[in-house]
């Protein structure tokens, strides 16, 4: 889980478009600052890989934005819908936290 949660939180320190997105979604209540943080990097890479900014990343995103979640994609995408939302991803990563 650390390393899914370090490679999707790569890049998000040069990510400055998604604090509208971050906003928005929704963090545990009384999650420490690790988690929080690992949060809202996730939504920031989230943001800046969902290019047509539907809340839906398709696999080509992924694969530019996202890799790990491109990697897992067909994991994530459980409804094979074709695309990916980031409750969908953190449920992903709760759920392979959870098995650790």
């Amino acid at each position: 889980m650390r390393k899914i949660l370090a490679a999707l939180a790569a890049c998000a320190a040069c990510a400055t478009s998604g604090a509208a997105f971050a906003q928005t979604a929704t963090q545990p209540m009384g999650a420490s600052p690790r988690v929080e943080r690992a949060l809202g990097q996730l939504q920031t890479r989230f943001s800046n890989a969902n290019t047509t900014h539907d809340g839906k990343l398709t696999r080509e995103q992924a694969s530019a934005g996202m890799p790990m979640v491109a990697k897992h994609f067909d994991q994530i995408d459980t409804q094979k819908n074709g695309y990916v939302t980031l409750p969908q991803i953190e449920a992903f990563m709760r759920e392979h936290a959870a098995q650790r």
